[in-house]
């Protein structure tokens, strides 16, 4: 009887050691995939002055489009991206939305659609919003995995007592 009792314990322990690390190895995985969502936020960010400096170069007047776009990434900066992922993705829509702007407005100044460095900074926004793409899709990937583990049965009650709590999915239009 004490070896089937110690058998019974014994597995119940291994069984709530393997979920727990479970939920730690997803955690982590989400935690990784948002670095990446933020390093790509990053670069987009560092990217604007330059661009907002090409196309002032060319189109004095259109201030508005410009402005937006500094206003848009100073606000994008301050927030906590991991806190608040409804904001961090109204702005970064908007940012997108402005972006449109500057590319239309290049068709409306020849001189700038023919300036490689306005060429090359278009470019390298597109790399980087191809890289932010997938780097939201391996995050919202990684997260319905781990709110997956924290809704089904055992594990809620692993989770539940270690405190794992659902993370939000990370909504961007992507034009």
């Amino acid at each position: 009887m004490f070896i089937i009792l110690t058998i019974i314990i014994s597995g119940l322990i291994i069984g709530l050691i393997i979920i727990y690390n479970r939920f730690i190895h997803l955690k982590n995985q989400v935690d990784a995939a948002w670095s990446d969502i933020s390093i790509q936020l990053k670069r987009r960010h560092d990217l604007i002055p330059k661009l907002v400096d090409v196309v002032k170069q060319y189109a004095a007047y259109e201030k508005t489009v410009l402005e937006r776009i500094t206003v848009l990434r100073s606000q994008s900066q301050r927030i906590d991206d991991q806190k608040d992922l409804a904001v961090t993705g109204q702005l970064e829509n908007q940012l997108s939305e402005q972006f449109m702007q500057i590319k239309l407005l290049s068709e409306s100044y020849p001189d700038l659609k023919a300036s490689e460095h306005f060429t090359r900074l278009q470019q390298d926004l597109s790399l980087i919003e191809d890289s932010l793409q997938h780097a939201r899709r391996y995050y919202n990937g990684a997260v319905r995995l781990l709110n997956t583990q924290i809704d089904q049965f055992p594990d809620l009650l692993i989770a539940h007592i270690f405190n794992f709590t659902p993370r939000q999915f990370f909504q961007m239009d992507m034009n």
